[in-house]
């Protein structure tokens, strides 16, 4: 990934934060049949490791063998630049249109589990905290579904880890702008109702 150093995302907190709210992963491999990729919901597994799980129909699973580098890719909000959002356009007009984004690139070796235990632990915790985000205390939770249902489900997964080697993060949020044209931009993505850009983009230049 181009990463030039003023767009570079250091902090773990943020990149932590952008994983956890767009979990659904890009998850990338070379294989001997080419280039894979597949869209997958995943949650860390503390600071060493991404989890998830495919269904058992995927051949993701059979033809990416145990310990291969794969690369996970996290994509957060995006936002087209147009140069009318800079005040100073009107002094000189040097500006082209651009793209602000949030990306996170982690790279690992990916292992997969076929045990029930496994998988129910994966599925268990997934479901927990994405239901618990979004019905609280009236969360869905594994039992109320028929217990022979809940088994046939986790029969057609697999269970994946990734044991993370590596992470870089990009922000490309108009850093390289003057005051005046990033908060230009800023009011501009906040009025598309892209509120984790702009507060994101607020917070720096509070900074």
């Amino acid at each position: 990934m181009y990463l030039p150093d003023h767009f570079r995302e250091t902090d773990p907190a943020d990149v932590a934060g952008l994983i956890a709210a767009f979990p659904l992963a890009a998850i990338v491999a070379q294989t001997e049949q080419g280039l894979i990729a597949n869209h997958i919901p995943v949650m860390t597994e503390g600071d060493a490791a991404l989890i998830g799980h495919v269904a058992l129909a995927n051949d993701m699973h059979r033809i990416i063998p145990d310990g291969t580098p794969v690369l996970a890719i996290f994509r957060g909000q995006d936002a087209y630049v147009s140069p009318n959002l800079y005040p100073s356009k009107a002094l000189h007009h040097r500006h082209v249109p651009t793209w602000n984004y949030q990306v996170v690139h982690v790279a690992g070796r990916i292992s997969f589990q076929h045990d029930d235990k496994t998988k129910r632990a994966i599925v268990g915790r997934l479901t927990r905290d994405h239901e618990r985000a979004m019905n609280g205390d009236a969360a869905w939770r594994m039992a109320d579904a028929p217990r022979d249902y809940i088994e046939g489900m986790l029969a057609a997964i697999v269970a994946f880890r990734i044991d993370i080697t590596g992470i870089i993060a990009k922000a490309k949020l108009s850093q390289n702008r003057e005051a005046a044209d990033h908060a230009g931009v800023v009011g501009s993505v906040e009025a598309r109702g892209l509120d984790m850009m702009a507060a994101r983009m607020r917070r720096d230049s509070a900074d």
